[in-house]
């Protein structure tokens, strides 16, 4: 843990040297990332919305199938949201 004690010194010397302002640095410099849209995401989330609000609309449920894909649109929906909400960047 030599961070702490280098800083510690650092900062010391520079108050001893009467400098206005101590700043420790790492030597890293910090870089901020901005965060991604992904636009591909948000088009399929539109689009999946827009299936969705069809399904429920339609008259007839066709065997149970319209139904299914109403849960399975449902279910990629949250999917997609799960994948922006995962992104870190």
């Amino acid at each position: 843990m030599l961070v702490v004690p280098l800083s510690i010194g650092l900062a010391s010397a520079a108050i001893a040297q009467q400098s206005p302002v101590a700043k420790p640095t790492s030597g890293t410099p910090v870089r901020r990332l901005k965060a991604e849209r992904h636009p591909e995401i948000r088009k399929a989330l539109n689009n999946l919305n827009r299936a969705k609000e069809a399904l429920s609309k339609a008259a007839h449920d066709f065997g149970g199938h319209r139904e299914k894909a109403l849960d399975l649109v449902e279910q990629a929906i949250k999917e997609c949201n799960a994948a922006l909400a995962s992104d870190k960047k």
